[in-house]
């Protein structure tokens, strides 16, 4: 892949991440809670997702879920269900002291790890916007796995930087909203986000 080609998948990389999305919520609803430290594992977790996704296309399941209706819903109603379920709890979220000491962390790394990659790996629109953009930028007569771990490894590595910028962001917020509603206010508009959504998701359709 020539330079010209590389910079121009790296500005469509950042342009992704810098869209506002599910990922971003999962990550601002956390950077509010847990400040940016504590966000990292979720911030794992993304990446963790978006390599299962990039790992599904590169490997031409992507290209089956582009193509199977069935598939494509299986998949779409899943992420919308589980969208919906992270909204209804966040907007259930108990007001509580904001980072002030450990006992606030109420769910561990491990599982908001575990969330934040189910955000990213359940999203079929995903699966299918990078089964339109990756070949875009894939050297036909040059070997397609160096090229495809190239693409993932760049795509994971803009990601991280503009996550840990949104969680950054968040946490700046944060520190203005000290009082229990104030909190519970912030809690669901997040729940709000993340049901919005699963609204998308829900609305969009298969090609």
């Amino acid at each position: 892949m020539s330079w010209t080609l590389f910079s121009a998948f790296l500005l469509a990389c950042v342009l992704i991440s810098i869209t506002p999305g599910a990922g971003a919520i999962n990550t601002m609803s956390n950077g509010m809670t847990y400040g940016v430290r504590r966000t990292l594992p979720s911030i794992l977790g993304l990446q963790i997702g978006l390599a299962f996704q990039i790992l599904v296309v590169g490997i031409g399941l992507g290209s089956l879920l582009a193509g199977s209706s069935l598939a494509f819903s299986i998949i779409k109603w899943a992420g919308v269900a589980y969208l919906v379920y992270l909204g209804v709890s966040k907007w259930r979220e108990r007001a509580v002291a904001i980072r002030s000491d450990a006992a606030n962390i109420r769910v561990s790394a491990g599982r908001r790890c575990l969330q934040s990659a189910l955000v990213n790996a359940t999203n079929p629109k995903a699966t299918i916007f990078l089964v339109a953009l990756l070949p875009q930028f894939v050297v036909a007569d040059a070997p397609h796995g160096p090229q495809f771990m190239a693409m993932g490894m760049a795509m994971i590595g803009i990601d991280v930087i503009v996550m840990i910028g949104f969680a950054t962001l968040s946490t700046l917020i944060a520190r203005w909203l000290q009082t229990p509603r104030q909190q519970r206010a912030i809690n669901r508009v997040f729940g709000g986000l993340f049901v919005g959504a699963a609204g998308l998701l829900a609305a969009y359709r298969h090609a």
